[in-house]
């Protein structure tokens, strides 16, 4: 920051995020206690201030310490105010003028104090479903362009009243400036069918989930699929006609006291749930709890948030019981957010739809995250955090647009000293997702007013997203391997400058060399890496057939492992063989000898869907990751006092994992499959310490940046980073950037840009 005298007249840029989140509210308070004249008013995406007074120093100190909670400021620059700029009396917000475009501030989880307003009697809100003030409502999802006034909102085509009007207006009003400020008069209205609306719509819907039906409720970000969270029949209808056979389903609690009839929460969770952000919280389930059993089906861990919206408050209220809330989607696709579209994917799986007339300009789901020991690690960045800025060690020299991979699919726009991370669009497995994410990239494009110069891509040609790609020319477009965009992501949220080694844990990459990567030890800078080491190899039958069924990966294991002496018995699987027909053995075991569609992996993932299928627990991923999920879920609450064997070789100038010791360990044991398993995640947790003190060694680092969808494992995420810590590392896991593909675009955005710097 700048320094200035005392006395004077000054021009002050406040960067960041620092609109939709009552920010210039907060700086003409400010000016008022401290006699400043002069006028705030947004620019572009920042915020300008033309102040003068006696007390210039005091009011840029305090603009930075106290600024609203969820502002964020990243720079202030002070200027000379021009001798020619005449302030009026007093102190004013001004009109917005354009400019430079800045932060989209993300979607707010509904304050205390509306929530207070919402169920007063007395209050000209009561009971409104839209009420909202500086500190919380809609915010992205409603921006079709900057700066953030109410004319660039999903907001403009509902004029205010009076009423609204006047608190819009008065600086002592916590709704001053308070974009999306509605009420019954003058905003949006719930409706149920054409002729239904306002209270009526809710009662219906209300009246339809409690006697055990299903809803499609518009929310903030896109519709969701509601139904009662105890009902064991609706919560198995809506699994079928989704159709979503197993993957878990999030529960809507009512208040910190509901979430903990249901999980056990402790004080980190308990401040995520009740956070502006307000994500769905991954947390052990409360043995006893009043949940149907198919909401997680397999697991001990459930998903539960806290109301973000006044219409979830409302709902809560009226049922008293938690509810399933679900993306209003069908499998596979991307979360709706169109009306006529809701009517017409969602009216075939739900008993009516509570929609209104609000339209939602970007689509977000709900974020996730997980707790574990204390720590936080996140799933799923979407409502309450994106498209939130992101630091970027190496600025752009030009816009750079991510795309991202196939799964779990975010895009980026890098530019400045930041990147904008994308919501959650989905996998990109169809044409509807496609739709999605290609107005996703469009979106961040048209709020930061940039045109890409460049696009950062995975190697894989056969992912959609690198497709996309090849809209730029081939001069432009930068090709980051995928093991690397994940453990570059992990540094870059840190702020790592120099080099570090880098653990990929995760599903498959391509690799350099053409073959499928997933369990990779890299020495690493932002602008390239070294393979050092890596998990021993396995053929996948069938390619994306082994993936959906791990029965036959594990069949990949058994017989056509990479061996560094005797390969594993195949009589050690007797369970497994017995669970299957002799044809299909017979015929995956003919693929894997002629090597017949059968693409060799290194992947950490995959071994773990093997490990899974070998002890009985999953033969068939009904959901990305289930095999796996479901083996964690058996190994919690065991406490082996020893690994599974392990061992490491050396081949081709890498260290290897070799799991067929730990393969053979696990099927010859006579211990119950809980305790395997927890032995299981001890190997490999101790493998990886392992070779990341060799690899830390021969870089001369001590850093060590996590990244893959295994870490979505949080028993062998923890286990990893005490240690590693115990070993003397320095371990880095994503605590604001997904550790699965959800952060891949981050990634490459980071390194596109410390290579374009390097040329």
């Amino acid at each position: 920051m700048a320094e200035i005298g005392g006395v004077g007249r000054r021009r002050v840029v406040v960067r960041g995020t620092v609109q939709g989140v009552g920010f210039r509210p907060f700086v003409h308070r400010l000016a008022g206690e401290l006699g400043i004249g002069g006028e705030v008013r947004n620019a572009g995406g920042y915020v300008v201030i033309d102040a003068e007074g006696d007390r210039l120093d005091d009011f840029l100190a305090r603009l930075v310490l106290r600024a609203p909670p969820q502002a964020k400021v990243t720079g202030v620059d002070v200027a000379m105010l021009p001798d020619d700029v005449v302030l009026a009396p007093g102190f004013r917000v001004g009109a917005s003028t354009g400019g430079r475009t800045g932060d989209v501030p993300p979607d707010l989880a509904t304050c205390a104090e509306c929530v207070r307003e919402l169920f007063d009697p007395a209050d000209r809100r009561h009971r409104y479903p839209f009420l909202n003030c500086t500190d919380c409502g809609p915010r992205a999802s409603i921006v079709e362009r900057l700066p953030y006034d109410r004319p660039g909102t999903a907001m403009r085509s509902f004029p205010l009243c009076p009423d609204c009007e006047a608190e819009y207006r008065d600086p002592a009003n916590r709704r001053f400036h308070a974009e999306p400020i509605a009420c019954p008069a003058c905003g949006p209205r719930l409706s149920w069918s054409a002729s239904v609306q306002g209270e009526e719509a809710l009662a219906a819907a209300c009246a339809v989930i409690a006697e055990g039906g299903i809803v499609a409720v518009k929310g903030l970000g896109g519709y969701q699929l509601v139904c009662d969270a105890a009902n064991e029949a609706v919560v198995q209808r809506l699994r079928r006609e989704k159709p979503r056979p197993t993957k878990p389903l999030a529960v809507l609690a009512a208040g910190l006291d509901g979430a903990r009839r249901l999980a056990l929460v402790d004080e980190p969770a308990a401040g995520l749930l009740t956070s502006a952000a307000a994500p769905i919280v991954l947390l052990p389930r409360r043995p006893g709890a009043p949940l149907a059993e198919a909401i997680a089906p397999g697991l001990t861990d459930i998903g539960v948030f806290l109301a973000t919206t006044p219409l979830h408050h409302l709902l809560l209220a009226e049922l008293a019981r938690p509810l399933v809330v679900t993306s209003g989607n069908r499998a596979g696709g991307p979360i709706v957010i169109d009306d006529a579209d809701a009517h017409a994917t969602l009216g075939p799986i739900a008993d009516g739809v509570l929609g209104h007339d609000r339209p939602i300009w970007s689509r977000f789901d709900d974020s996730v995250v997980r707790v574990s020991r204390g720590r936080t690690t996140m799933v799923r960045r979407a409502r309450g955090y994106a498209p939130g800025p992101l630091p970027l060690p190496h600025p752009a020299s030009e816009p750079v647009l991510a795309l991202g991979a196939q799964l779990k699919h975010t895009c980026a726009l890098a530019h400045d000293d930041v990147a904008h991370l994308g919501p959650h669009t989905g996998d990109l497995s169809d044409a509807r997702t496609l739709v999605a994410f290609e107005r996703a990239a469009d979106d961040l494009r048209r709020l930061h007013e940039a045109d890409p110069a460049w696009c950062a891509h995975d190697l894989h040609p056969g992912y959609l997203s690198t497709q996309y790609g090849r809209r730029w020319p081939a001069e432009r477009r930068i090709a980051v391997q995928h093991h690397h965009a994940h453990v570059a992501a992990t540094a870059a949220e840190h702020g790592v400058r120099g080099p570090f080694v880098g653990v990929a844990l995760d599903g498959l990459g391509f690799g350099t060399d053409g073959t499928l990567w997933g369990g990779e030890i890299l020495l690493a800078d932002y602008r390239d890496f070294r393979r050092f080491g890596r998990f021993g190899t396995a053929p996948l039958p069938g390619g994306e057939a082994a993936v959906r069924r791990p029965a036959r990966m594990a069949l990949g294991y058994l017989y056509g492992a990479e061996t560094f002496g005797a390969p594993l018995p195949g009589e050690l699987a007797g369970s497994l063989l017995s669970r299957m027909d002799d044809r299909e053995v017979a015929f995956v075991r003919t693929m894997i000898d002629r090597n017949v569609n059968c693409p060799i992996a290194s992947s950490a993932g995959r071994l773990f869907d093997a490990m899974s299928a070998l002890l009985g627990l999953c033969d068939d991923n009904g959901y990305e990751g289930e095999a796996a999920a479901r083996l964690e879920a058996a190994a919690n609450g065991h406490e082996p006092d020893r690994a599974l064997d392990w061992a490491l070789r050396h081949r081709d100038g890498l260290w290897v994992y070799d799991p067929i010791p730990t393969l053979r360990d696990a099927l010859t044991s006579t211990s119950s499959p809980g305790e395997i398993a927890a032995r299981f995640h001890r190997a490999v947790a101790e493998v990886v310490v392992a070779l990341a003190e060799k690899a830390a060694a021969a870089l001369g680092t001590d850093i060590v940046c996590l990244g893959g969808g295994v870490f979505q494992n949080s028993l062998l995420t923890a286990s990893l980073l005490d240690g590693l810590a115990d070993a003397g590392l320095r371990p880095l896991a994503g605590e604001r950037v997904p550790m699965n593909d959800g952060g891949i675009s981050y990634g490459q955005a980071a390194i596109a840009c410390a290579r374009m710097n390097g040329k």
